[in-house]
């Protein structure tokens, strides 16, 4: 029998061609980008605060709301993953809050029908602390503000920078690593936006490919054959 998936699955497909000098102008490359983040990360906070009251009272987490909060978190999955939070594609980002599955960089949260008025109270600042302290420790504090890692992922990106720019290739065992804090940090964040009650695990699931995805992927039924 399978593990149930946790609910938020993050994926990246690591370019096996990068150019060797984009790298240095993608903050120039991506400024439109910040830009428009800017103003949809202040409407998540808005709409996160209201869907905090309406999980209060209802129990449920507003469908609009969830797609768009949802929407705003794949939009800076993308452009991190294009930029210095991984580096890992020379594909321009879509200016999109869809799911855009071509992509090389995806973001899925499977929508909760039902969420616990009490935790809602709790979760997103003391229950999650344990989390920000590794956050912090991934990424400085910096991700959701800039889309620009600092800390452990921040030093790891700039190692495979130069080894793009020298050899064209990017390590996977880095690529690895840094993908595994990556998820780490959308998955606390997808916890302390309320669009979950599954604590994160203290995991550093590595890789490209989410283990939530391949799991999906495993237990799909298949289809029946009409003979």
């Amino acid at each position: 029998m399978f593990a149930a998936a946790y609910p938020v699955r993050v994926d990246g497909t690591l370019d096996r061609h990068l150019s060797r000098w984009l790298w240095l102008v993608k903050w120039f490359l991506a400024i439109p980008h910040y830009v428009v983040l800017a103003f949809l990360w202040l409407a998540f906070a808005v709409l996160s605060v209201v869907a905090f009251f309406a999980i209060l009272f209802t129990a449920h987490y507003p469908r609009p709301l969830f797609n768009f909060n949802l929407g705003v978190l794949r939009w800076s999955w993308r452009v991190a993953y294009y930029t210095y939070s991984g580096l890992g594609t020379d594909r321009y980002p879509p200016f999109s809050l869809g799911e855009e599955p071509d992509y090389p960089a995806t973001l899925d949260i499977s929508y909760p029908e039902r969420l616990s008025r009490g935790l809602v109270l709790v979760k997103w600042w003391l229950l999650a602390i344990p989390h920000y302290l590794v956050v912090g420790l991934f990424v400085g504090g910096t991700y959701a503000a800039a889309h620009v890692a600092g800390g452990l992922v921040g030093v790891l990106v700039l190692i495979a920078a130069v080894v793009v720019a020298a050899t064209g290739s990017y390590p996977e065992p880095v690529f690895d690593f840094v993908l595994g804090m990556n998820r780490w940090v959308l998955r606390v964040a997808a916890y302390a936006a309320l669009m979950t009650d599954r604590y994160p695990p203290f995991q550093l699931d590595m890789g490209g490919t989410d283990p939530g995805s391949t799991l999906s992927l495993d237990t799909t039924p298949e289809p029946c054959e009409i003979r």
